[in-house]
């Protein structure tokens, strides 16, 4: 993910300094918000209790009430923790910004606010580290400590892979994680066709995806000709910048890809949510909360 090594004392200034800059958004406004929308998602077994009116007759456990002779119904309690995976992209295509920061800084930024709201409500957090194969499995676990780790992971991840294998992602996380999760897919989302492990993958856990992007993937500036770079396959074209019908042409394009992965994800009832390399994140992810509350209210 990134293109130069960070010495131990850059990497820990760098995981300190995004938990500061995050801290007061969990404290004041994620915290919360991830609480309402992901808790209650689940219910556990608490215990057996004899029947009484007003019961609804489908918690009715009828084995029991065959032993007893007396009717008696299960009870259930809202599940007390849950289990969050960050699953991050860090295929060469991440690399890349424009602005103030890469996607892949962008990645680390919104993992620690994603994970510190979590460990905040005694929740677990995983990572899993891909490009085009696994790179690095993280264990979900509790505290800041574990956190800080997962923060690490991100910041340092660097790999030989250059490409993103989506696919591969998603049948580590349908297959290895046996607790219904909540699965955060941070990945700019250049990768062939994966809807048959999106499908399987969403079937066991709640999966969210975050989208990275940068201007320039958008737009180009009129600087002349110019050689563009696929970073994952290495294709080269040359363009003239200054040719309006070029640009428009590259807008179009762009645009048009974005619009149909909106409604990929969309036609898949995966929530998604666009981030952008200059922008704030803290508008779209209180959208998605907002969003994700009326749909439970309703």
């Amino acid at each position: 993910m990134n293109e130069t090594t960070l010495s131990p004392q850059e990497l820990l200034k760098r995981v300190r300094r995004i938990e500061i800059a995050t801290r007061a958004m969990v404290n004041h406004i994620f915290s919360g918000a991830y609480h309402s929308i992901f808790k209650g998602q689940g219910v556990e077994f608490n215990e057996v209790r004899t029947y009484q009116r007003g019961d609804d007759v489908r918690t009715i456990d009828w084995n029991v009430t065959a032993r007893t002779g007396n009717l008696h119904v299960k009870r259930y309690s809202e599940e007390r923790e849950l289990t969050m995976l960050l699953a991050v992209d860090v295929s060469a295509s991440t690399a890349f910004g424009s602005g103030r920061q890469s996607k892949a800084e962008l990645a680390a930024e919104i993992s620690a606010v994603l994970a510190f709201s979590a460990i905040k409500n005694n929740d677990r957090v995983g990572l899993l580290l891909f490009s085009d194969q696994r790179e690095k499995f993280v264990p979900p676990r509790k505290g800041r400590k574990h956190v800080m780790r997962i923060i690490s992971e991100v910041l340092s991840a660097r790999t030989p892979s250059r490409g993103t294998d989506l696919n591969g992602a998603l049948e580590f996380l349908a297959r290895g994680l046996r607790r219904r999760s909540i699965v955060f897919l941070i990945s700019d989302f250049y990768a062939p066709d994966f809807t048959t492990t999106l499908k399987i993958a969403t079937r066991k856990h709640d999966c969210v995806s975050i989208i990275l992007n940068d201007r320039r993937e958008y737009e180009l500036p009129p600087l002349g000709w110019v050689c563009l770079t696929d970073p994952e396959t290495g294709q080269e074209a040359e363009v003239d910048t200054r040719d309006v019908r070029a640009r428009r042409e590259y807008e179009r394009y762009a645009r048009a890809r974005a619009k149909a992965r909106l409604h990929y994800f969309a036609k898949h009832q995966v929530d998604a949510i666009d981030l952008f390399t200059d922008s704030s994140y803290l508008v779209p992810l209180i959208t998605f909360f907002r969003a994700r509350r009326r749909k439970l209210a309703g």
